[in-house]
């Protein structure tokens, strides 16, 4: 029976910022720009690319700009567009509102990254789909979610996407997935620690950027959510996949090829993707360049 195709995504979105106050009291974080577009639509078009067509996007009350952002242009825009001869432009803004079927959801429930699935299963159904974070980039060729869905249609099971730990202080940032090497760059997990330390790290295969997962994750979620105490967060890694992986479910973790990553949920790496996005965009990078050597010297 061949495996269901990977057609969804959810985008969590929830979060309020506070990294960024005071920018981000009235602009959702997500809706920070990388040079000219806001830093959730090269999310969607990095889905898009690797054929994603229905987009969830979990929010909260403060983020109806995502909403504006990927709804249809409004007639003063276009009409100020056109009457400017800037018809380049509006075909491009034209284009973000038919990236995807776009639907959203606002979040209800506990703190923490498993909370945005349940509030989506009625929309996710029996599907496999990606689950991404809004601030989270990877740049690679082939495409990051690509070579996920790649990896899944050939092993069957669910995947993480993961760079190689290099340093010390990478062991103490991110969650560290245990279990059997397949390949070089693929690993059949049986554990995820988080935040383990170097001395403590079962691989260097570092979990960043999302998740594809199954449909069975679902009852996972459920089971997960009916153990937690009063005022208790409930976290993906450790509430559901952890017990997925001691019930024998298949993941992978996927050493993601050529690729960069971008965490644009703090100021210093917001910083720097901005300036790395900004040295390839073709309309300025040559003159950004030049400025950026003359404060250098």
């Amino acid at each position: 029976m061949p495996l269901p195709k990977v057609r969804k995504a959810v985008i969590a979105a929830a979060g309020f910022g506070t990294r960024f106050l005071p920018q981000t009291k009235a602009m959702p974080k997500e809706m920070l720009p990388i040079v000219d577009k806001p830093i959730i639509q090269y999310i969607v078009e990095e889905l898009v690319a690797a054929g994603i067509q229905d987009i969830v996007i979990v929010t909260g009350y403060h983020k109806r700009s995502i909403e504006d952002h990927f709804d249809d242009i409004s007639g003063d825009l276009r009409a100020n567009l056109e009457q400017g001869g800037k018809l380049k432009l509006l075909e491009e803004t034209d284009k973000i509102a038919d990236l995807a079927n776009f639907v959203y959801v606002r979040q209800k429930g506990p703190y923490g990254t498993a909370t945005p699935l349940v509030n989506v299963h009625h929309l996710i159904g029996n599907e496999p789909f990606i689950y991404v974070f809004a601030d989270d980039l990877i740049v690679a060729n082939p495409n990051c979610y690509k070579q996920m869905i790649d990896l899944y249609e050939e092993t069957g099971g669910a995947i993480l996407p993961c760079i190689r730990l290099t340093s010390d202080a990478q062991y103490d940032r991110y969650g560290v997935l245990g279990g059997e090497l397949i390949s070089t760059d693929v690993l059949k997990m049986d554990t995820i620690m988080e935040k383990p330390g170097r001395a403590h790290a079962p691989t260097d295969f570092g979990s960043v950027g999302g998740y594809l997962l199954t449909a069975d994750v679902f009852d996972y979620l459920e089971h997960g959510q009916s153990k937690l105490g009063p005022d208790q967060e409930f976290y993906l890694t450790d509430n559901v996949i952890q017990p997925m992986l001691d019930d024998g479910k298949l993941f992978f973790g996927c050493k993601v090829k050529n690729s960069v990553r971008y965490d644009t949920g703090n100021k210093l790496d917001y910083l720097k993707t901005v300036v790395d996005f900004a040295l390839k965009h073709e309309d300025i990078r040559d003159e950004f360049r030049e400025y950026l050597h003359a404060v250098l010297q």
